[in-house]
C-alpha cells in the first residue's frame, strides 16, 4: 500500500480525552476514531489490525478442532428471559422491540442463542463432544465507557462453547482450548497470566482468566511466586490474620467520639490502631439491605458478598438515606449491635477482641465489643478483598497484587444453560440427559489494546510480528529523486510478489514527518531508501531496536524476510 493513498489521519496532538497509552496511540496512530462514548469506528490501519487478530485467533482455534459460525447480533428475549438473563443484564443490555412490539436485545452475549441452536441440530450422543465459536461484535452499555476500546459498548469477541456428554469430556474440551488460548496469545506477544475467577453473569462451577499486567488494568491479580497461585481479587481466598488484642475482657461501653465518621478519625480520636476497629457496611443487593463487617483495615469485596447470597444483582453500597433509616445513624456511626438487617461477619471479625464498632448513633461508639457476646453475625464467611503480603493459601507465603488486563476467560458452566433449554441427548440406555457445557471468550479489540500497553515507546507503537499491519515499510527520503524513487518502487514490487504485507510511503514530504509516522504506527522493519540508492545502500531499521543498519537493498530485503519468517514460526 502507498501511503500517498492511504487514509492514515495520524495526529500530533494528544487528545485530550485519552488518558491510556493504547488509547492515546490509537488515536495518534490513526486506528480509531471516537463516534460516541464507547463507541468507535476502525480506520485502514487498525481494522487490518484487527483482522491480523482474528486470523490468529481463528487458525488456534480451528487447530483445536473448533468449528466456526456466525450468530446474529439482534437476539430475540426468549431465550435469555428462560435462563433469567433477561433480568440479570438489566440496565447493561440494549434493548428494543420491533414493529409488533416483540422485545430484542443486541447481543452481550450468546450461551442462549448456541444452547438453542444445538438443541435444535443435535439429537444424538454420536454428535458430542462439539465446540463451536464465532468471531462478532457484542453490545453492552457499559455504566463508564472508558480507555478507548478497553472498556467500550460495542467489542468484537471471540466467543466458543463446548457441548459434552459428561464432565470428564468437559475437562478435555476445557483443556483443549486452555491451550488453544496459551498459543493464541503467545503468538500474540502478550506477556500473560492465568489466574482463578469469577464466573459473574456466566454463571458455572469454575473459571479462569488469562490477564496482562499493567498499571492501568481495571482488575487486580493475587499471585504468589513461591507456588505459582495466582486468582482475580474476585476469587483470591483470604485466610484470616492473627493480630494482638487487648487479653483483658471488659462490658461493652458506650463512648462519644464527635466527628469521627471515618477509621482514619476514629484512630486519631481514640488512639488505637485501625485493625482494633470492625467497619459495618450497608449494602443493597436488588431489594435487600444487609450489613457487612470487616476489619478496620480492610476493604468489603462486593462480589464475594454477592455470591455468598446466591444474588444475581450486584451488591453496592447504600445510598446515605437508607444506611440513616436503617441504623438511625449517619453514615459512618454503623454497627453490628441491634440492626434489624442480616449481618454478614468476614472470617477475621470472629478472631477480633475487645473491638470497637459504630453505636447506630450519630457521634457514638461502642468499645470493648465482642462477637458471640455482643452480637451474633447471620453468617461469616471470606467477604473482604486481597491486599499485599496476605497468606497464600496454597502455600503460606506471603501474596502480591498486580493490576491487569482481561484478555480472555474460559468457564465450565456445566447444566446451567441446557437445564433452562431444555438442552438434552438421549445416552446409551435411551435416557435423556443434560448436555455438559463450557464457554470460553477472548475480547479481539482488547487484545489489540493490551498489547500496545506492552509494546510502546514515546515515539510511538512497536507492534508484534504476528499482528502488525504491515510487515515492511519502505521510506523514500526524496520523492523527487528519480533514483531513489527507482529503488524504493523496486524493493516495494519484490515483496508484493513474495506476499508480504509492506507499506511504501512515497509522500512529497518533509523526512521529518515520514520517520514520525513511521515510529508513530509502528511497523516492525524499516527501510530507507535515501542519498545512497545511486550506490545500491540503503537504511535497515527494526522497530523495537535503536539504530540502523547501512546495507545493499539485496541484504535488506534478505534480512526482513529471515526475521519475518523467524518471527512468524
Amino acid at each position: 500500500m502507498r501511503v500517498s493513498k492511504l487514509l492514515m489521519p495520524t495526529l500530533r496532538e494528544v487528545p485530550a480525552e485519552a488518558e491510556i497509552a493504547s488509547h492515546r496511540l490509537m488515536l495518534r496512530a490513526a486506528m480509531i476514531r471516537k463516534l460516541a462514548a464507547g463507541v468507535y469506528s476502525y480506520l485502514p490501519l487498525g481494522i487490518r489490525t484487527l483482522q491480523n487478530v482474528e486470523k490468529v485467533v481463528r487458525e488456534e482455534m480451528d487447530k483445536a478442532g473448533a468449528q466456526e459460525l456466525l450468530m446474529s447480533a439482534l437476539l430475540p428475549a426468549e431465550a435469555y428471559m428462560k435462563t433469567g438473563r433477561w433480568d440479570i443484564f438489566g440496565p447493561g443490555m440494549f434493548r428494543l422491540q420491533d414493529r409488533n412490539e416483540r422485545d430484542f436485545c443486541l447481543g452481550p452475549t450468546h450461551e442462549e442463542i448456541f444452547t438453542e441452536t444445538v438443541k435444535n441440530e443435535v439429537h444424538s450422543y454420536k454428535q458430542l463432544p462439539l465446540t463451536l465459536y464465532q468471531i462478532q461484535t457484542k453490545y453492552r452499555d457499559e455504566r463508564r465507557p472508558r480507555f478507548g476500546v478497553m472498556r467500550s459498548r460495542e467489542f468484537v469477541m471471540k466467543d466458543a462453547y463446548s457441548f459434552d456428554r459428561t464432565a470428564e469430556d468437559l475437562d478435555k474440551s476445557y483443556q483443549a482450548m486452555y491451550k488453544a488460548y496459551c498459543a493464541i496469545f503467545d503468538r500474540l506477544g502478550l506477556d500473560y497470566s492465568i489466574v482463578d475467577a469469577d464466573s459473574g453473569a456466566m454463571g458455572g462451577s469454575g473459571s479462569q482468566e488469562f490477564m496482562v499486567k499493567s498499571e492501568v488494568g481495571e482488575d487486580v491479580i493475587a499471585f504468589c511466586d513461591a507456588c505459582g497461585y495466582a486468582a482475580n481479587e474476585e476469587k483470591a481466598v483470604c485466610i484470616p490474620q492473627k493480630k494482638a488484642f487487648p487479653s483483658e475482657t471488659k462490658p461493652m461501653e458506650k463512648m462519644e467520639t464527635p466527628d469521627a465518621h471515618t477509621i482514619e478519625q476514629l484512630t486519631e480520636f481514640l488512639g488505637v490502631e485501625p485493625y482494633r476497629f470492625a467497619k459495618t457496611l450497608i449494602y443493597k443487593i436488588g431489594e435487600q439491605y444487609v450489613a457487612v463487617m470487616v476489619r478496620g483495615d480492610r476493604e468489603v469485596n462486593p462480589i464475594k458478598l454477592q455470591n455468598l447470597l446466591g444474588s444475581a444483582e450486584e451488591a453496592e453500597l447504600a445510598e446515605p438515606f437508607a444506611v440513616r433509616e436503617i441504623t438511625h445513624a449517619e453514615v459512618g456511626f454503623a454497627g453490628p449491635v441491634g440492626l434489624s438487617v442480616p449481618v454478614y461477619a468476614d472470617q477475621e471479625i470472629m478472631e477480633m477482641k475487645q473491638m470497637v464498632v459504630g453505636a447506630n448513633e450519630t457521634g457514638y461508639h461502642f468499645m470493648y465489643v465482642e462477637p458471640g457476646r455482643d452480637f451474633q453475625p447471620t453468617a461469616v464467611a471470606d467477604l473482604r478483598t486481597v491486599v499485599d503480603g496476605d497468606i497464600c493459601p496454597k502455600c503460606g507465603m506471603p501474596l502480591k497484587t498486580a493490576h491487569g488486563i482481561e484478555i480472555g476467560h474460559i468457564f465450565k458452566l456445566g447444566t446451567k444453560y441446557s437445564k433452562a433449554l431444555d438442552l438434552t441427548f438421549p445416552d446409551d440406555a435411551g435416557e435423556e440427559q443434560p448436555v455438559i457445557m463450557g464457554c470460553y471468550g477472548i475480547g479481539i479489540n482488547r487484545c489489540i489494546a493490551a498489547i500496545i500497553e506492552q509494546n510502546n515507546d514515546e515515539n510511538g507503537i512497536i507492534w508484534p510480528m504476528s499482528i502488525a499491519p504491515y510487515k515492511v515499510e519502505i521510506v523514500v527520503v526524496n520523492a523527487g529523486d528519480a533514483e531513489q524513487i527507482q529503488l524504493a518502487e523496486k524493493l516495494y514490487a519484490s515483496f508484493g510478489e513474495k506476499g508480504i504485507a509492506v507499506l511504501f510511503d512515497d509522500r512529497d514530504e518533509r523526512p521529518g514527518v515520514k520517520f514520525k509516522d513511521a515510529d508513530l504506527i509502528g511497523i516492525p522493519l524499516r527501510i530507507t531508501v535515501g542519498k545512497k540508492a545511486k550506490d545500491g545502500l540503503v537504511e535497515f531499521k527494526e522497530r523495537k531496536k535503536d539504530g540502523f543498519t547501512e546495507m545493499s537493498y539485496t541484504e535488506a530485503e534478505e534480512e526482513a524476510m529471515r526475521i519475518i519468517g523467524g518471527s512468524l514460526k
